[in-house]
C-alpha cells in the first residue's frame, strides 16, 4: 500500500476554525469545475448500456441454444456478472452522474436496481446515502454495521462464545461470504418494500422486483431438469453476490475506522478513509468505477470518465496538504482486508476502548 506524505498530528479535530484544509477545499472544487470535470459524459454511459444490453440479450440467447446441458451454468456465471455491470450504472445513476436531470437519474437508477439487481432503490439510497455521509464512522455507517463480520474492534469486543472464535478468524471467512451477499441484498429489500413505515414509490418497485425475483426461477425450473435449475440459480446469484461485495471491499475495509463522536472535516473524512485501487481504464471497467474511490467520495456526482483526471487533481491537492492518499493494486487491497479483519477479531471477547476515540477527544 502507497500513501502520499506522512499521517498529519491532528487527523480529527473539534477546532471551531475552520483549518487550511477546510478552507481550501473550495479550491479544489473551483479546479475541478473549472477543468470541466463535473460535466456530463451521456454518450459514454449510453455507449456502455447499449453495449451490456447486447450482450445480455446474447447471454440469454445462448440459454436458449444450449437447452438441457450443464453449460448452462457458464451462462448463469455471465448473467450474474453483467447484473453486476448493469448495478454499477444504477450506482452511479444514483449518485447523479448520467444525466443532468435529477428525475432522470433517479428513474434510471430505480428501474436498473429492481429489474436487474432485485434490489429496492428506495432501500439502497437512504443506506447508501449514510454511508457517504459519514463513511467507516461507528454507528453511523451501516457498510460497517455488526453482521456476521464485525468491522471494528469495538464490535468484535462483544463476541462471546463460539461466536468469538469464528471472530477471531473471520478474515478468512470474509471471501467466501460474499457469495452470499446478492441474497442478502434482495432479502433486505424485500423486506424494506413491505415495512410499515412510509417507502418511496413502494407500488412502482414492488411489482417489479416481484417480476424480478420470480421470473429467473420461472426460467430455470422451466426449462432445465431440477438439479441444474437449482445450480443455475445459486451460481447466477453467487456470481452477483461475489462481484459486487468483491468490488465494493476495497474502498473502505482496512482504512481507519472513526467513533461516532468525532469531528473530521469533509475532505479529510472522505479521503482518510478510502482506497483507490490502480489499474487504469480496465479497473474503471471492471469495478464500474469504484476504483476512484477517494475522487467518488469527494465529488459524488462526477461522471466515470472523468474521475482519472479528478484524481491527478486531488493527488496533488492531498500532497500539498499532507493528507494521506492510499493506493494500491487490487490483490493488495484483497490481503489487507484479510489481515485487517483477522486482527479485528482478535478483539472477540475482550474489553475495548477505541484508540481514535482519544485522539479525537483532545480537541
Amino acid at each position: 500500500m502507497t500513501a502520499i506524505a506522512s499521517t498529519p498530528k491532528r487527523i480529527t479535530s473539534r477546532v471551531r476554525q475552520p483549518n487550511a484544509v477546510v478552507l481550501s477545499y473550495s479550491e479544489l472544487l473551483k479546479s475541478v469545475k473549472a477543468e470541466g470535470l463535473l460535466e456530463r459524459r451521456v454518450g459514454f454511459y449510453i455507449t456502455l448500456f447499449s453495449t451490456l444490453v447486447l450482450l445480455m440479450t446474447a447471454t440469454w440467447f445462448g440459454f436458449a441454444l444450449i437447452g438441457d446441458s450443464w453449460f448452462q451454468l457458464l451462462i448463469a456465471a455471465a448473467v450474474g456478472i453483467l447484473c453486476t455491470q448493469l448495478s454499477f450504472l444504477a450506482h452511479e445513476a444514483g449518485h447523479r452522474q448520467i444525466f443532468a436531470s435529477r428525475r432522470a437519474n433517479d428513474w434510471t437508477a430505480r428501474l436498473l436496481a429492481t429489474s436487474v439487481a432485485g434490489m429496492s432503490y428506495s432501500w439502497w439510497e437512504q443506506k447508501h446515502g449514510a454511508h457517504h455521509n459519514h463513511p467507516n464512522v461507528i454507528s453511523k455507517d451501516p457498510d460497517i454495521a455488526t453482521g456476521a463480520i464485525a468491522f471494528h474492534a469495538e464490535a468484535a469486543a462483544t463476541r462471546q462464545g463460539r461466536f468469538s472464535f469464528l471472530t477471531r478468524k473471520q478474515g478468512w471467512f470474509f471471501f467466501p461470504l460474499l457469495f452470499l451477499v446478492g441474497l442478502g441484498l434482495q432479502i433486505d429489500s424485500v423486506r424494506f418494500v413491505f415495512r410499515r413505515a412510509k417507502v418511496k414509490h413502494r407500488w412502482v418497485e414492488l411489482p417489479i422486483l416481484a417480476v424480478r425475483l420470480g421470473l429467473l426461477p420461472v426460467l430455470a425450473f422451466t426449462l432445465l431438469p431440477l438439479g441444474m435449475a437449482f445450480a443455475f440459480i445459486g451460481v447466477q446469484l453467487g456470481v452477483f453476490g461475489f462481484y459486487m461485495g468483491a468490488a465494493f471491499a476495497p474502498n473502505h475495509k482496512g482504512m481507519p475506522v472513526l467513533p461516532a463522536d468525532s469531528r473530521v472535516d469533509f475532505f479529510s473524512r472522505q479521503v482518510l478513509t478510502s482506497r483507490n485501487i490502480s489499474g487504469g481504464r480496465f479497473m474503471d471497467i471492471l469495478l464500474g468505477g469504484l476504483n476512484r474511490q477517494a475522487e467518488h467520495h469527494l465529488f459524488p456526482d462526477m461522471a466515470r470518465p472523468q474521475l482519472d483526471k479528478a484524481a491527478k487533481i486531488v493527488r496533488e491537492y492531498c500532497k500539498t496538504h499532507q493528507v494521506p492518499y492510499t493506493e494500491t493494486t487490487l490483490f493488495q487491497s484483497y490481503g489487507i482486508i484479510v489481515r485487517y479483519l483477522n486482527n479485528v477479531g482478535l478483539s472477540a471477547g475482550r474489553h475495548f476502548e477505541c484508540p481514535m476515540a482519544t485522539v479525537t477527544r483532545r480537541f
